[in-house]
């Protein structure tokens, strides 16, 4: 993380990009439209570690708007998973359906798909396989990485 930061720093112009854990998420104050960072960090993560990886990247508002769009309780943790999708998702209900334990529950809310497994997503099934049935490309989260990005936005407003 340390050197993908640096990275960042010197493509972005922003030298307080700021990153959570090793989770691959950047806080970052840059202008311009994301699509354009988006793949200006895309090149560079090519060009510094040699592999290519979509890069998805979402404006202060978006991260609070999926963060406030959560359907479950906010105390579940990392028992309930964002996946944030680039496109709007294609989600086939069939195969969720097929794979869904009784206890879980899927809900898209906009750009976002979120999946509940109260039983622990080491035992889920569906959460193993749901980034193949979105039907479009798809980076997730888990409850507490997503809420922890929002703190850090918090807090770098003061």
């Amino acid at each position: 993380m340390a050197d993908l930061r640096r990275i960042c720093i010197g493509l972005l112009s922003d030298p307080n990009v700021r990153s959570y854990i090793a989770s691959g998420n950047l806080l970052f104050t840059a202008d311009g439209p994301p699509a354009r960072h988006a793949q200006v960090i895309r090149d560079g993560i090519a060009a510094a570690f040699g592999f290519d990886v979509r890069v998805l990247v979402l404006p202060e508002a978006e991260i609070r708007a999926v963060l406030d769009g959560c359907p479950f309780p906010r105390d579940a943790g990392n028992k309930v998973h964002a996946f944030l999708c680039f496109d709007i998702p294609q989600l086939d209900y069939a195969g969720v359906d097929a794979l869904k334990a009784g206890t879980e529950a899927v809900t898209v809310v906009d750009r976002t798909v979120w999946l509940h497994a109260p039983d622990g997503m080491g035992r889920s099934k569906l959460a193993e396989k749901l980034d193949r049935l979105i039907g479009v490309e798809v980076t997730a989260r888990n409850l507490n990485t997503m809420q922890k990005m929002v703190a850090m936005l918090d807090e770098a407003r003061g």
